[in-house]
């Protein structure tokens, strides 16, 4: 089986359009790594937390939970869930670009005029990633309002 150059033409020019895609995926998969590592330092802190409420718990049963490690445990729960909601939107912004390469692939192979659907695509996967961001950028705030606040109480005392 031969390729004749208009195959082949039409088959780098195909590769060159999804290499861009292929690096915004590759974009998206760093962030996926710094938001899970941050998503599993919150999980270790709360797990932390909670194992000496519970040894706590079992030294005196009349242990009661101050206010201060219920707030503590709040915010961490609070940030758990925001930065798993930036892992989602992450997550679906680098499936929406595999979508788009696929389409564009696909699109060519069946000869389907598809600029619609890609640009659908890619305006949605956009718009995920900003969430995604916004959603990063709303955790990096807990935390550095939370050292403010620390250290305020530090210097207090």
């Amino acid at each position: 089986m031969t390729l004749d150059t208009n195959t082949l033409s039409n088959i780098t020019s195909l590769i060159q359009v999804s290499v861009a895609p292929v690096f915004l995926i590759a974009g998206v998969a760093g962030l996926l790594n710094v938001f899970t590592g941050r998503l599993s330092r919150i999980i270790d802190k709360l797990e932390r937390l909670d194992a000496y409420i519970s040894d706590e718990e079992k030294k005196d049963s009349n242990f009661i939970l101050d206010e201060k490690l219920t707030k503590r445990r709040r915010f961490l729960v609070m940030r758990m869930q925001n930065t798993n909601k930036a892992i989602f939107f992450c997550t679906a912004t680098g499936f929406m670009i595999a979508l788009v390469i696929l389409t564009i692939f696909a699109s060519s192979l069946i000869s389907l005029d598809a600029h619609f659907i890609i640009s659908i695509l890619f305006i949605i996967s956009m718009a995920c990633l900003i969430i995604a961001l916004l959603l990063f950028l709303r955790e990096i705030y807990y935390t550095t309002s939370f050292i403010k606040v620390k250290r305020n109480n530090i210097d207090l005392k």
